[in-house]
């Protein structure tokens, strides 16, 4: 859908955006504090202080470990196949039904080489000579999400000063624009901080330039900054550059490094063709015109989803409102959560663009040099996390480097398959890194999940699923998933108690004993080879592997047992404890992300029982999963309590989730759990505010997407939907559940048509669809309406229903 222009007020001026984090002071730490911007690439923690400025960077690529690596770098694969140790294994498992993790770390962990970890780039400072030392009046440090854009303000001695930071995505570059009311006011030097030994500076002619290597690896990394005065003067010591007496200021900063996403060797070009390349287009261009090609691209993808809740945005600052939040509802909370909904999809589209790596564990930021777990891939829940708001927030863009990245670890997977498995297919384990580490470590609760790669190919299954595009299937999706069914094929366990098919040895993530067949391993799998066999018959390919497939879903166990307390297990045997608060709860996969659990079904029940009794509390990732649990279940309420603890309890003032400490994951996954509070299509059905909280009456929300290719905006009153449009992008039909069909309504369709439709329950239809076609499905007030200009307006009735208007009945409508 093409974006919709910014309102503009009465006197013709853009209105200032109602999604604005900002706040009276500046950030004094980076977690919790500074403004993100980001383009993918490049991530930027800005402090906005007022004599000294710290701008904090990264490059996502710039990374220890990996080939070249002192500590020496093997993906973590066994130099032999331990095929004999996995029979071993699974037969004291067989006999005994556990082994401990540390058990299993003994025999199949190693230690882990090369690892490595995610780098800071360093600090970009600006020091302001003429500014106070204190906090001047009107100071105001904001980012605004609807323009990406971060901008500092505040008055000094009767001057007003301005400055403004973005990360483009169209030019690569970060660009600062430091200005005054005053004519020659701005006055700053401009030098560069960085942790790394070796690293020469040079400032010469207006631009700074910063190289080095890794240390670890000899990874390359350059940053050049160029910069630019409207009047002024611009000099240089070597090191540094100061601008003196300038009307404004000019700011462009690049940053690459050799690294390439390349098996086996991950090394590119030098950066430096690129990096001067990215800044030499940059300062050619008019400077509004960049900030202009900026907010074009961000808005492109930011504008395609509104929400609204009946809001009032309060004259208040973030970490103010968000100190107050209670979750009790009222106009100002409800402002708070819709800010916390955009804000998770600002930040995928900051930290996620085509071109880069995924956005790791903190996005696309990261201060350190050891970050928490190396700001790596977590591959048993927090990867996955990042990317599920992708689709229903129609930002399908910022999940190709997730494709890609899937892509890679193929090739690398399959090694890791042969040497610990002796099988066929790719697999990866409990975390990656950037240099496709597939292979195992040896903590052991946090090692053995070769789960990974099926629930990673099951993500880009789910992608094909919203957008149906076959090529993308054929080349992408169906490589991935096929590789990775022959590898459970290869590797399913016969149970000798029952004979069904089991994982072996299995481990409930982080959690409990190593045993056979534990639910989240049986669910993924089951998802896994259902969705293989699935996409298989959409591309009519692979017979013989069809077959295979089929034969061992009907022998798989799937996953689903309810135990003594009514629970749903996490293990084969009744092991769980109904005082376990875990912050995983892994064998509720086949409710969320997976769909094989439905509404009404004793599953459904069991699963309620056990989600209440791990309790609301948590991680914020944890915390995030359970909003997207109770949404599955219907229960809006209880979801909308979790998320209310989440915004009180696991979020910073700068709305970063925390584990702690900062996690990305856990925004991302509230995102998509609010989404699917408001619509859910997992089932084959657009669900239509099938878990909308009593705290949102009356709100809308637009440009939320459906699985079917289908794009979907609600409004709804006192709880109640009064307008459903669907815009379909293929021919086809529909199923559509909301209690909207309970009333008399209306269809309109755009272009001229007339609507075809059967009912199929009180609460559903199949509604006929054509590509191209608008479908808005109203709640009618009465039986009289204009035809608006290109479409068909009819009523409808269906018996049982309240009331009854004349025209024509469902019946008259059958596709």
């Amino acid at each position: 859908m093409p974006p919709s222009p910014r309102p503009t007020a009465p006197d013709g001026r853009t209105s200032p955006s109602e999604l604005v984090l900002w706040y009276r002071r500046p950030a004094t730490v980076w977690e919790g504090e500074c403004l993100p911007i980001g383009n993918g690439a490049l991530g930027v923690g800005v402090f906005g202080g007022v004599r000294h400025e710290r701008l904090q960077f990264t490059e996502k690529t710039l990374w220890t470990g990996g080939p070249g690596s002192r500590e020496g770098y093997d993906h973590g694969d066994w130099p032999e196949p331990r095929t004999t140790v996995i029979e071993e294994l699974r037969r004291r498992i067989d006999q005994r039904g556990r082994v401990s993790p540390e058990e299993l770390a003994r025999r199949l962990g190693r230690p882990r080489r090369g690892y490595g970890a995610q780098q800071t780039f360093g600090d970009l400072l600006l020091d302001f000579p003429d500014a106070p030392d204190g906090i001047p009046a009107g100071y105001r440090r904001a980012l605004d999400l609807d323009d990406a854009v971060a901008t500092i303000r505040y008055r000094h001695r009767g001057v007003a000063h301005r400055r403004e930071y973005f990360a483009s995505h169209p030019a690569g570059v970060v660009v600062g624009r430091l200005s005054a009311d005053r004519a020659g006011a701005v006055t700053v030097t401009v030098g560069f901080r960085t942790p790394h030994p070796g690293v020469r500076v040079t400032a010469d002619s207006g631009r700074l330039m910063v190289r080095g290597a890794l240390t670890d690896n000899g990874l390359v990394f350059e940053a050049q900054v160029h910069v630019m005065a409207e009047s002024g003067t611009v000099t240089d010591d070597g090191t540094r550059l100061t601008v003196t007496g300038a009307d404004s200021v000019l700011i462009v900063l690049a940053a690459g490094t050799d690294y390439a996403p390349r098996y086996p060797g991950y090394r590119g070009a030098d950066p430096h063709r690129a990096v001067t390349d990215a800044v030499d287009r940059a300062v050619r261009r008019d400077p509004a015109a960049l900030r202009a090609e900026h907010v074009a691209d961000h808005r492109g993808l930011f504008h395609r989803v509104r929400l609204d809740l009946d809001h009032h945005v309060p004259d208040r600052p973030t970490d103010e409102l968000l100190a107050g939040y209670r979750g009790t509802g009222g106009p100002a909370e409800r402002a708070l959560e819709r800010l916390y909904f955009q804000y998770g999809r600002y930040l995928l589209i900051a930290s996620s663009r085509p071109g880069t790596l995924p956005a790791h564990l903190q996005g696309v930021w990261n201060d350190s040099t050891s970050p928490p777990w190396s700001a790596d891939y977590h591959t048993n829940i927090n990867l996955q996390m990042a990317y599920w708001p992708a689709e229903t927030t129609n930002l399908p863009e910022t999940a190709e480097p997730l494709d890609d990245f899937v892509t890679a670890l193929r090739v690398p997977g399959r090694r890791t398959a042969a040497r610990i498995f002796g099988s066929p297919g790719w697999v990866v384990f409990n975390e990656t890194n950037a240099f496709g580490f597939t292979g195992v470590h040896d903590y052991p609760t946090a090692f053995w999940f070769p789960e990974a790669a099926a629930w990673l190919a099951l993500m880009l299954w789910d992608r094909y699923r919203f957008g149906l595009d076959r090529e993308h299937l054929r080349r992408t999706v169906y490589p991935a998933l096929r590789e990775a069914g022959e590898f459970w094929l290869a590797n399913l366990h016969p149970d000798p108690r029952d004979g069904t098919l089991v994982v072996s040895p299995s481990y409930s993530p982080e959690h409990g004993d190593v045993t056979a067949g534990a639910a989240m391993s049986q669910q993924i799998v089951g998802e896994l080879l259902d969705a293989t066999l699935r996409a298989a018959e959409t591309l009519d390919t692979d017979p013989g592997l069809r077959a295979d497939l089929g034969a061992a879903l009907a022998r798989l166990d799937p996953g689903l047992r309810i135990g003594g307390w009514r629970h749903l297990q996490e293990w084969r045997a009744d092991l769980d404890d109904p005082h376990d608060t875990h912050r995983h709860v892994s064998h509720l996969f086949a409710l969320h992300p997976g769909s094989r659990i439905h509404p009404g079904t004793p599953e459904s029940a069991a699963a309620r029982v056990s989600l209440t009794a791990r309790g609301d509390g948590g991680t914020g990732w944890s915390r995030a999963w359970k909003i997207n649990h109770w949404a599955r279940l219907h229960d809006g309420d209880h979801a909308h309590r979790v998320l209310a603890g989440q915004l009180r309890e696991s979020t910073l003032p700068n709305l970063w989730d925390t584990h702690p400490p900062f996690q990305l994951d856990g925004n991302l996954g509230a995102t998509a759990g609010i989404a699917e509070m408001l619509l859910q299509s997992h089932l084959d059905a657009v669900d239509v505010l099938p878990a909308l909280p009593r705290t949102w009456p009356t709100g809308t929300a637009t440009g939320l997407r459906a699985r079917g290719d289908i794009t979907v905006d609600i409004s709804w009153t006192d709880g109640h939907p009064t307008t459903v449009t669907l815009h379909t992008a293929r021919n086809g039909t529909v199923h559509v559940r909301s209690t909207l069909f309970q009333e008399p309504f209306t269809v309109t369709t755009a272009p001229l048509e007339s609507p075809r439709f059967r009912r199929v329950t009180p609460t559903s239809i199949i509604l006929e669809t054509h590509a191209g076609a608008t479908y808005s499905l109203t709640r009618a007030e009465n039986d009289h309406a204009q035809t608006p200009s290109g479409g068909v307006v009819e009523f409808y009735s269906f018996p049982g229903s309240r009331q009854h208007f004349r025209g024509a009945t469902s019946e008259d409508r059958h596709p």
